[in-house]
């Protein structure tokens, strides 16, 4: 999540299993449990991690999607989120209007990012 906060700002609040009480699994007292990012912007993103007991099953099956309109904050974004990463769609203009771009960060995680083209009278 330190990562995220690198790439978009604002406030991290991290949450450690130890601060919800007598219900922490064994040896989880200091780990992480969920982390909340709070962006200047106004929207926010929330993380949790795989709470004990479930297996780490790491894959394709989702994305997380940025759309807009500003493109300079967008274009930030995706040169933050796909350093180190992989870009499987250049960020460019595509037949319908907008600029749209897909990759995955460093930690696996596979963004789409979307810049709204101009309306033309």
């Amino acid at each position: 999540m330190t990562f995220y906060q690198g790439v978009f700002g604002g406030t991290l609040t991290l949450n450690e299993y130890g601060a919800f009480g007598s219900e922490t699994p064994p040896g989880y007292g200091d780990k992480v449990m969920h982390g909340l990012l709070e962006a200047p912007n106004g929207f926010v993103l929330m993380g949790a991690d795989v709470p004990p007991g479930m297996e780490h099953q790491p894959g394709n099956n989702f994305a997380v999607s940025l759309s807009g309109d500003e493109a300079d904050a967008l274009r930030g974004y995706w040169e933050k989120l796909s350093d180190g990463g992989t870009v499987s769609v250049s960020l460019e203009k595509q037949m319908w209007g907008d600029t749209f771009g897909m990759c995955t960060d460093r930690f696996g995680i596979s963004w789409m990012v979307n810049i709204s083209g101009t309306k033309e009278a």
